[in-house]
Protein backbone atom coordinates (compact mmCIF):
# COMPACT_ATOMS: atom_id res chain seq x y z
CA UNK A 1 0.00 0.00 0.00
CA UNK A 2 2.79 2.37 0.91
CA UNK A 3 4.68 1.50 -2.27
CA UNK A 4 1.54 2.19 -4.33
CA UNK A 5 1.08 5.55 -2.57
CA UNK A 6 4.68 6.54 -3.20
CA UNK A 7 4.30 5.62 -6.85
CA UNK A 8 1.18 7.78 -7.13
CA UNK A 9 2.93 10.75 -5.54
CA UNK A 10 5.86 10.31 -7.90
CA UNK A 11 3.59 10.23 -10.98
CA UNK A 12 1.78 13.35 -9.74
CA UNK A 13 5.14 15.07 -9.29
CA UNK A 14 6.17 14.20 -12.85
CA UNK A 15 2.83 15.46 -14.17
CA UNK A 16 3.25 18.81 -12.39
CA UNK A 17 6.77 19.17 -13.79
CA UNK A 18 5.53 18.33 -17.29
CA UNK A 19 2.66 20.84 -17.16
CA UNK A 20 4.94 23.51 -15.69
CA UNK A 21 7.50 22.88 -18.43
CA UNK A 22 4.85 23.21 -21.14
CA UNK A 23 3.55 26.43 -19.59
CA UNK A 24 7.04 27.88 -19.51
CA UNK A 25 7.55 26.96 -23.18
CA UNK A 26 4.61 29.12 -24.30
CA UNK A 27 5.74 32.46 -25.72
CA UNK A 28 5.56 35.69 -23.76
CA UNK A 29 4.72 38.65 -26.02
CA UNK A 30 4.69 41.39 -23.38
CA UNK A 31 8.12 42.89 -24.04
CA UNK A 32 7.70 42.56 -27.81
CA UNK A 33 4.43 44.49 -27.73
CA UNK A 34 5.81 47.22 -25.44
CA UNK A 35 8.83 47.72 -27.68
CA UNK A 36 6.98 47.82 -31.01
CA UNK A 37 3.50 49.24 -30.43
CA UNK A 38 4.66 52.89 -30.58
CA UNK A 39 5.75 52.39 -34.21
CA UNK A 40 2.38 50.99 -35.32
CA UNK A 41 -0.18 53.52 -36.58
CA UNK A 42 -3.87 53.72 -37.33
CA UNK A 43 -4.76 54.97 -40.81
CA UNK A 44 -8.13 56.48 -41.69
CA UNK A 45 -9.00 57.67 -45.19
CA UNK A 46 -11.73 59.74 -46.76
CA UNK A 47 -12.72 59.85 -50.40
CA UNK A 48 -15.49 61.67 -52.21
CA UNK A 49 -18.07 59.46 -53.92
CA UNK A 50 -20.63 60.89 -56.29
CA UNK A 51 -24.19 59.97 -55.38
CA UNK A 52 -26.68 59.76 -58.21
CA UNK A 53 -30.37 60.54 -57.80
CA UNK A 54 -32.17 57.53 -56.27
CA UNK A 55 -34.65 57.55 -59.17
CA UNK A 56 -31.91 57.53 -61.82
CA UNK A 57 -32.13 59.44 -65.13
CA UNK A 58 -35.65 60.34 -66.19
CA UNK A 59 -36.56 61.33 -69.75
CA UNK A 60 -39.33 63.93 -69.87
CA UNK A 61 -41.19 64.34 -73.20
CA UNK A 62 -41.55 67.88 -74.41
CA UNK A 63 -45.36 67.75 -74.33
CA UNK A 64 -45.66 65.91 -71.01
CA UNK A 65 -48.21 67.25 -68.50
CA UNK A 66 -46.51 69.21 -65.74
CA UNK A 67 -43.29 69.00 -67.83
CA UNK A 68 -42.05 72.36 -66.59
CA UNK A 69 -42.56 71.30 -63.00
CA UNK A 70 -40.65 68.03 -63.49
CA UNK A 71 -37.85 69.84 -65.30
CA UNK A 72 -37.56 72.23 -62.36
CA UNK A 73 -36.70 69.25 -60.10
CA UNK A 74 -34.87 67.00 -62.56
CA UNK A 75 -33.04 69.47 -64.76
CA UNK A 76 -33.48 70.78 -68.31
CA UNK A 77 -32.20 67.58 -69.93
CA UNK A 78 -34.56 65.37 -67.98
CA UNK A 79 -31.74 64.06 -65.78
CA UNK A 80 -31.56 64.43 -62.00
CA UNK A 81 -30.20 67.57 -60.47
CA UNK A 82 -26.61 67.24 -59.19
CA UNK A 83 -26.40 65.60 -55.79
CA UNK A 84 -23.79 66.45 -53.16
CA UNK A 85 -20.78 64.11 -52.92
CA UNK A 86 -20.72 61.71 -50.02
CA UNK A 87 -17.68 61.08 -47.84
CA UNK A 88 -16.67 57.42 -47.81
CA UNK A 89 -14.41 56.53 -44.90
CA UNK A 90 -12.24 53.47 -44.33
CA UNK A 91 -9.74 52.27 -41.75
CA UNK A 92 -6.45 50.42 -41.88
CA UNK A 93 -3.09 50.05 -40.21
CA UNK A 94 0.52 50.84 -40.96
CA UNK A 95 3.96 51.09 -39.39
CA UNK A 96 6.77 53.63 -39.30
CA UNK A 97 10.03 52.58 -41.00
CA UNK A 98 12.05 55.77 -40.53
CA UNK A 99 12.27 58.41 -37.81
CA UNK A 100 11.53 61.16 -40.33
CA UNK A 101 8.02 59.87 -41.04
CA UNK A 102 7.93 57.22 -43.76
CA UNK A 103 5.06 54.79 -43.23
CA UNK A 104 4.24 51.52 -45.01
CA UNK A 105 0.68 50.28 -45.51
CA UNK A 106 -1.38 48.42 -48.10
CA UNK A 107 -2.23 50.02 -51.40
CA UNK A 108 -5.88 49.05 -50.98
CA UNK A 109 -6.02 50.94 -47.67
CA UNK A 110 -5.28 54.31 -49.33
CA UNK A 111 -6.53 53.64 -52.86
CA UNK A 112 -8.33 56.69 -54.35
CA UNK A 113 -8.22 58.47 -50.98
CA UNK A 114 -8.67 62.25 -50.96
CA UNK A 115 -7.47 62.57 -47.38
CA UNK A 116 -5.26 60.26 -45.31
CA UNK A 117 -4.98 60.71 -41.56
CA UNK A 118 -2.35 58.86 -39.54
CA UNK A 119 -2.94 58.50 -35.80
CA UNK A 120 0.14 57.78 -33.70
CA UNK A 121 0.33 55.87 -30.43
CA UNK A 122 0.61 59.19 -28.54
CA UNK A 123 -2.81 60.19 -30.00
CA UNK A 124 -1.40 62.76 -32.42
CA UNK A 125 -3.18 62.86 -35.77
CA UNK A 126 -1.14 63.87 -38.83
CA UNK A 127 -2.05 64.24 -42.48
CA UNK A 128 -0.15 61.91 -44.79
CA UNK A 129 0.60 61.99 -48.49
CA UNK A 130 1.24 59.06 -50.78
CA UNK A 131 4.85 59.05 -51.97
CA UNK A 132 4.25 56.07 -54.24
CA UNK A 133 2.38 52.80 -54.49
CA UNK A 134 2.34 49.49 -56.30
CA UNK A 135 -1.00 47.84 -56.95
CA UNK A 136 0.57 44.54 -58.04
CA UNK A 137 2.07 43.93 -54.60
CA UNK A 138 -0.54 45.96 -52.65
CA UNK A 139 2.11 48.23 -51.10
CA UNK A 140 1.94 52.00 -50.50
CA UNK A 141 4.57 54.32 -49.04
CA UNK A 142 3.26 57.33 -47.07
CA UNK A 143 5.00 60.34 -45.53
CA UNK A 144 3.94 62.29 -42.46
CA UNK A 145 5.50 65.59 -41.41
CA UNK A 146 7.27 64.73 -38.16
CA UNK A 147 10.62 63.55 -36.86
CA UNK A 148 12.19 61.56 -34.02
CA UNK A 149 9.47 58.97 -34.48
CA UNK A 150 9.66 55.40 -33.13
CA UNK A 151 10.44 52.84 -35.84
CA UNK A 152 10.14 49.08 -36.31
CA UNK A 153 13.07 46.74 -36.97
CA UNK A 154 13.00 45.12 -40.39
CA UNK A 155 13.55 41.36 -40.41
CA UNK A 156 13.83 38.64 -43.05
CA UNK A 157 10.88 36.39 -43.81
CA UNK A 158 13.03 33.95 -45.78
CA UNK A 159 14.60 32.80 -42.50
CA UNK A 160 11.22 32.17 -40.87
CA UNK A 161 9.87 28.65 -40.51
CA UNK A 162 6.44 27.08 -40.76
CA UNK A 163 5.19 26.54 -37.20
CA UNK A 164 7.05 29.58 -35.86
CA UNK A 165 5.21 31.98 -33.53
CA UNK A 166 4.28 35.37 -35.02
CA UNK A 167 2.37 38.41 -33.75
CA UNK A 168 0.29 41.12 -35.39
CA UNK A 169 -0.45 44.63 -34.15
CA UNK A 170 -3.13 46.68 -35.87
CA UNK A 171 -6.51 48.37 -35.72
CA UNK A 172 -9.23 45.81 -36.50
CA UNK A 173 -12.60 47.57 -36.76
CA UNK A 174 -10.83 50.71 -35.54
CA UNK A 175 -9.67 49.30 -32.20
CA UNK A 176 -6.16 50.79 -32.02
CA UNK A 177 -3.14 48.64 -31.19
CA UNK A 178 -4.96 45.34 -30.93
CA UNK A 179 -2.54 42.43 -30.56
CA UNK A 180 -3.14 38.93 -31.94
CA UNK A 181 -0.77 35.99 -32.19
CA UNK A 182 -0.47 32.64 -33.94
CA UNK A 183 1.90 30.61 -36.04
CA UNK A 184 3.10 30.57 -39.62
CA UNK A 185 0.89 28.05 -41.42
CA UNK A 186 2.66 28.02 -44.80
CA UNK A 187 5.00 30.05 -46.98
CA UNK A 188 5.06 30.97 -50.65
CA UNK A 189 1.29 30.91 -51.07
CA UNK A 190 -0.04 32.10 -54.44
CA UNK A 191 -3.36 33.97 -54.43
CA UNK A 192 -5.57 35.05 -57.35
CA UNK A 193 -4.60 38.41 -58.89
CA UNK A 194 -1.44 38.56 -56.79
CA UNK A 195 1.12 36.84 -59.01
CA UNK A 196 4.11 38.79 -57.72
CA UNK A 197 3.68 38.04 -54.01
CA UNK A 198 4.65 34.73 -52.36
CA UNK A 199 2.35 35.21 -49.34
CA UNK A 200 3.05 34.07 -45.78
CA UNK A 201 0.00 32.21 -44.50
CA UNK A 202 -0.71 32.42 -40.76
CA UNK A 203 -3.51 31.62 -38.33
CA UNK A 204 -3.14 35.02 -36.65
CA UNK A 205 -6.55 36.67 -36.19
CA UNK A 206 -6.74 39.38 -38.88
CA UNK A 207 -9.91 41.40 -39.47
CA UNK A 208 -10.94 44.51 -41.44
CA UNK A 209 -8.72 47.35 -40.20
CA UNK A 210 -5.67 45.11 -39.70
CA UNK A 211 -4.67 45.59 -43.35
CA UNK A 212 -1.28 47.24 -43.68
CA UNK A 213 -0.18 46.39 -40.15
CA UNK A 214 3.07 44.57 -39.30
CA UNK A 215 3.61 40.87 -38.67
CA UNK A 216 6.43 40.35 -36.13
CA UNK A 217 8.60 37.35 -35.40
CA UNK A 218 9.65 36.51 -31.85
CA UNK A 219 12.78 38.65 -32.23
CA UNK A 220 10.54 41.71 -32.59
CA UNK A 221 11.35 42.19 -36.27
CA UNK A 222 8.80 42.77 -39.02
CA UNK A 223 8.70 39.85 -41.45
CA UNK A 224 5.43 40.65 -43.21
CA UNK A 225 2.55 43.04 -43.83
CA UNK A 226 -0.91 41.72 -43.04
CA UNK A 227 -2.89 42.08 -46.23
CA UNK A 228 -5.65 39.57 -46.89
CA UNK A 229 -7.85 36.96 -45.27
CA UNK A 230 -9.78 34.02 -46.64
CA UNK A 231 -13.30 34.28 -45.32
CA UNK A 232 -16.85 33.29 -46.17
CA UNK A 233 -18.25 35.67 -43.58
CA UNK A 234 -16.07 38.78 -43.97
CA UNK A 235 -14.37 38.06 -40.63
CA UNK A 236 -11.46 35.94 -39.47
CA UNK A 237 -11.66 32.19 -40.24
CA UNK A 238 -8.13 31.04 -39.48
CA UNK A 239 -6.52 31.85 -42.85
CA UNK A 240 -4.57 35.11 -42.98
CA UNK A 241 -2.00 36.20 -45.54
CA UNK A 242 0.92 38.59 -45.17
CA UNK A 243 3.19 40.14 -47.80
CA UNK A 244 6.85 39.19 -47.14
CA UNK A 245 8.78 42.22 -45.91
CA UNK A 246 11.43 41.75 -48.63
CA UNK A 247 8.78 42.40 -51.28
CA UNK A 248 7.63 45.57 -49.50
CA UNK A 249 11.12 46.95 -48.95
CA UNK A 250 12.01 46.34 -52.60
CA UNK A 251 8.96 48.42 -53.57
CA UNK A 252 9.95 51.14 -51.09
CA UNK A 253 13.47 51.25 -52.51
CA UNK A 254 12.20 51.63 -56.09
CA UNK A 255 9.71 54.33 -55.10
CA UNK A 256 12.39 56.34 -53.29
CA UNK A 257 14.91 55.97 -56.11
CA UNK A 258 12.67 56.32 -59.18
CA UNK A 259 9.30 57.51 -57.91
CA UNK A 260 7.55 54.45 -59.33
CA UNK A 261 7.83 50.67 -59.51
CA UNK A 262 8.95 48.90 -62.67
CA UNK A 263 8.76 45.13 -62.87
CA UNK A 264 10.40 42.50 -65.04
CA UNK A 265 8.31 40.66 -67.63
CA UNK A 266 8.69 37.25 -69.21
CA UNK A 267 5.48 36.99 -71.23
CA UNK A 268 4.17 33.48 -70.56
CA UNK A 269 1.07 31.91 -69.07
CA UNK A 270 1.95 29.03 -66.78
CA UNK A 271 0.22 26.25 -64.88
CA UNK A 272 1.11 23.86 -62.07
CA UNK A 273 2.79 20.57 -62.96
CA UNK A 274 0.63 17.76 -61.62
CA UNK A 275 1.80 14.20 -61.06
CA UNK A 276 0.12 13.07 -64.28
CA UNK A 277 1.58 15.97 -66.29
CA UNK A 278 5.04 15.25 -64.89
CA UNK A 279 4.79 11.63 -65.99
CA UNK A 280 3.51 12.55 -69.44
CA UNK A 281 6.35 15.01 -69.98
CA UNK A 282 9.03 12.64 -68.68
CA UNK A 283 9.70 14.25 -65.29
CA UNK A 284 10.53 12.12 -62.26
CA UNK A 285 8.45 14.33 -59.97
CA UNK A 286 6.01 17.26 -60.33
CA UNK A 287 8.21 20.36 -60.23
CA UNK A 288 8.60 23.52 -62.29
CA UNK A 289 6.21 25.77 -64.18
CA UNK A 290 4.53 24.43 -67.31
CA UNK A 291 4.27 27.03 -70.08
CA UNK A 292 0.77 26.83 -71.56
CA UNK A 293 0.98 29.99 -73.66
CA UNK A 294 3.65 32.37 -74.96
CA UNK A 295 2.65 35.96 -75.68
CA UNK A 296 3.72 37.14 -79.16
CA UNK A 297 6.72 39.49 -79.28
CA UNK A 298 7.38 38.92 -75.57
CA UNK A 299 10.82 38.33 -74.03
CA UNK A 300 9.92 34.64 -73.75
CA UNK A 301 9.11 34.32 -77.45
CA UNK A 302 12.28 36.18 -78.42
CA UNK A 303 14.30 33.79 -76.26
CA UNK A 304 12.76 30.73 -77.91
CA UNK A 305 10.52 29.55 -75.05
CA UNK A 306 7.61 27.48 -76.35
CA UNK A 307 4.28 26.21 -75.08
CA UNK A 308 4.95 22.84 -73.48
CA UNK A 309 8.30 23.84 -72.00
CA UNK A 310 8.60 23.17 -68.29
CA UNK A 311 10.68 25.90 -66.63
CA UNK A 312 12.83 24.22 -63.98
CA UNK A 313 15.09 27.09 -62.98
CA UNK A 314 15.24 30.84 -63.47
CA UNK A 315 18.44 32.78 -62.86
CA UNK A 316 19.89 29.61 -61.23
CA UNK A 317 17.02 29.45 -58.72
CA UNK A 318 15.00 26.23 -58.79
CA UNK A 319 11.29 26.44 -59.55
CA UNK A 320 9.51 23.97 -57.28
CA UNK A 321 5.99 25.28 -57.88
CA UNK A 322 4.62 27.41 -60.70
CA UNK A 323 3.94 30.19 -58.16
CA UNK A 324 7.70 30.51 -57.56
CA UNK A 325 8.31 31.95 -61.03
CA UNK A 326 6.40 35.30 -61.20
CA UNK A 327 8.04 36.85 -58.09
CA UNK A 328 11.51 35.93 -59.41
CA UNK A 329 10.76 37.48 -62.79
CA UNK A 330 9.23 40.59 -61.25
CA UNK A 331 12.31 41.29 -59.12
CA UNK A 332 14.81 41.04 -61.99
CA UNK A 333 16.44 44.33 -63.08
CA UNK A 334 15.19 45.57 -66.44
CA UNK A 335 17.61 44.84 -69.26
CA UNK A 336 19.29 41.93 -67.51
CA UNK A 337 19.99 38.64 -69.28
CA UNK A 338 18.80 35.60 -67.38
CA UNK A 339 19.46 31.89 -67.86
CA UNK A 340 16.28 29.79 -67.99
CA UNK A 341 16.52 26.00 -67.83
CA UNK A 342 13.63 24.13 -69.43
CA UNK A 343 12.56 20.59 -70.22
CA UNK A 344 11.44 20.20 -73.83
CA UNK A 345 10.67 16.90 -75.57
CA UNK A 346 12.26 15.08 -72.60
CA UNK A 347 15.53 16.97 -73.14
CA UNK A 348 17.02 19.78 -71.06
CA UNK A 349 17.79 23.14 -72.65
CA UNK A 350 19.18 26.40 -71.30
CA UNK A 351 17.88 29.59 -72.89
CA UNK A 352 18.78 33.23 -72.29
CA UNK A 353 15.97 35.73 -71.73
CA UNK A 354 16.43 39.49 -71.95
CA UNK A 355 14.15 40.93 -69.25
CA UNK A 356 11.84 43.75 -70.37
CA UNK A 357 9.45 45.96 -68.43
CA UNK A 358 6.02 44.58 -67.60
CA UNK A 359 3.45 46.45 -69.73
CA UNK A 360 0.78 48.37 -67.82
CA UNK A 361 -1.80 46.21 -69.58
CA UNK A 362 -0.40 42.74 -70.17
CA UNK A 363 -1.46 41.47 -73.61
CA UNK A 364 -4.42 39.10 -73.58
CA UNK A 365 -4.56 36.23 -76.05
CA UNK A 366 -7.57 35.93 -78.31
CA UNK A 367 -10.42 33.76 -77.07
CA UNK A 368 -10.44 30.03 -78.05
CA UNK A 369 -10.86 26.28 -76.89
CA UNK A 370 -9.94 22.37 -77.82
CA UNK A 371 -10.23 18.27 -77.77
CA UNK A 372 -10.84 14.61 -79.45
CA UNK A 373 -12.97 11.45 -80.73
CA UNK A 374 -12.54 7.68 -79.99
CA UNK A 375 -11.97 8.82 -76.42
CA UNK A 376 -15.53 10.09 -76.14
CA UNK A 377 -15.22 13.45 -77.88
CA UNK A 378 -16.27 14.67 -81.29
CA UNK A 379 -14.31 17.34 -83.12
CA UNK A 380 -14.83 19.55 -86.13
CA UNK A 381 -12.59 21.60 -88.39
CA UNK A 382 -11.94 25.25 -87.64
CA UNK A 383 -13.69 27.77 -89.85
CA UNK A 384 -11.69 30.18 -92.02
CA UNK A 385 -11.63 32.95 -89.39
CA UNK A 386 -10.53 30.53 -86.65
CA UNK A 387 -7.86 28.97 -88.85
CA UNK A 388 -6.52 32.42 -89.66
CA UNK A 389 -6.47 33.24 -85.96
CA UNK A 390 -5.03 29.97 -84.62
CA UNK A 391 -3.13 28.60 -87.62
CA UNK A 392 -4.06 25.01 -86.74
CA UNK A 393 -6.20 22.89 -84.45
CA UNK A 394 -9.66 21.30 -84.13
CA UNK A 395 -12.67 22.35 -82.13
CA UNK A 396 -14.52 20.01 -79.75
CA UNK A 397 -18.23 19.88 -80.46
CA UNK A 398 -19.25 17.24 -77.91
CA UNK A 399 -17.84 15.36 -74.91
CA UNK A 400 -19.56 12.18 -73.78
CA UNK A 401 -20.39 12.00 -70.05
CA UNK A 402 -18.05 9.66 -68.18
CA UNK A 403 -15.71 9.35 -71.17
CA UNK A 404 -11.93 9.40 -71.13
CA UNK A 405 -12.05 12.89 -72.59
CA UNK A 406 -14.34 14.19 -69.87
CA UNK A 407 -12.13 12.66 -67.16
CA UNK A 408 -9.17 14.46 -68.74
CA UNK A 409 -11.03 17.76 -68.34
CA UNK A 410 -11.92 18.35 -72.00
CA UNK A 411 -15.00 20.50 -72.65
CA UNK A 412 -17.24 21.35 -75.56
CA UNK A 413 -15.83 24.45 -77.25
CA UNK A 414 -12.19 23.71 -76.44
CA UNK A 415 -9.73 23.97 -79.34
CA UNK A 416 -7.06 21.27 -79.42
CA UNK A 417 -3.79 22.82 -80.54
CA UNK A 418 -1.29 20.08 -79.70
CA UNK A 419 -1.31 16.40 -78.87
CA UNK A 420 1.76 14.77 -77.38
CA UNK A 421 3.75 17.99 -78.07
CA UNK A 422 2.92 17.96 -81.80
CA UNK A 423 0.69 20.50 -83.54
CA UNK A 424 -2.72 19.20 -84.58
CA UNK A 425 -3.26 20.43 -88.15
CA UNK A 426 -6.84 19.34 -88.83
CA UNK A 427 -9.44 16.67 -88.06
CA UNK A 428 -7.69 14.01 -90.13
CA UNK A 429 -4.37 14.75 -88.48
CA UNK A 430 -6.02 14.63 -85.07
CA UNK A 431 -7.55 11.20 -85.66
CA UNK A 432 -4.29 9.90 -87.12
CA UNK A 433 -2.30 11.06 -84.10
CA UNK A 434 -4.88 9.61 -81.74
CA UNK A 435 -4.69 6.23 -83.45
CA UNK A 436 -0.90 6.14 -83.06
CA UNK A 437 -0.91 6.64 -79.30
CA UNK A 438 0.06 3.72 -77.10
CA UNK A 439 -2.54 2.14 -74.85
CA UNK A 440 -2.29 3.07 -71.18
CA UNK A 441 -0.03 6.04 -71.92
CA UNK A 442 -0.41 9.51 -70.41
CA UNK A 443 -0.50 12.10 -73.19
CA UNK A 444 -0.31 15.89 -72.76
CA UNK A 445 -2.86 17.82 -74.81
CA UNK A 446 -2.68 21.59 -75.28
CA UNK A 447 -6.09 23.27 -75.51
CA UNK A 448 -7.24 26.84 -75.72
CA UNK A 449 -10.19 27.72 -73.53
CA UNK A 450 -11.73 31.16 -73.03
CA UNK A 451 -8.65 33.00 -74.19
CA UNK A 452 -6.04 30.97 -72.30
CA UNK A 453 -4.01 27.90 -73.25
CA UNK A 454 -3.57 25.03 -70.83
CA UNK A 455 -2.28 21.47 -70.83
CA UNK A 456 -4.49 18.55 -69.88
CA UNK A 457 -3.49 14.92 -69.50
CA UNK A 458 -5.26 12.26 -71.52
CA UNK A 459 -4.89 8.63 -70.46
CA UNK A 460 -5.34 6.39 -73.47
CA UNK A 461 -7.49 3.43 -72.43
CA UNK A 462 -6.43 -0.17 -72.94
CA UNK A 463 -8.66 -2.11 -75.30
Amino acid sequence: MRRSLNRGVWLLFLLVISVTGQARSLPDFVDLVKANSPAVVNISTTRKASVGHPWGNIEIPEDAPFGDLFRHFFGDQGSPLPQPDMDVRSLGSGFIISADGYVITNYHVVEDADEILVRLSDKRELNAKVIGSDKSTDIALLKIDSDHLPVVSIGNSENSQVGEWVLAIGSPFGFDHSVTAGIISAKGRSLPKANYVPFIQTDVAINPGNSGGPLFNMDGKVIGINSQIYSRTGGFMGLSFAIPIEVAMDVVKKIKEKGSVSRGWLGVYIQEVTLELAESFGLDKPVGALVSQVIPDSPAEKAGIKAGDIILSFNDEKIQNSSDLPPLVGRMPLGSDVKVRVLRDRKYKTLTVHIEQLPEEEPVMAKQPAVSSHIGVEVTALDDAERKRFGHGVRITDVAPGSVGQRAGLRTGDVILQMNRKDVKDVADFRARLAQLEEGRLVPILVRRQGADQFLVLKIPKS
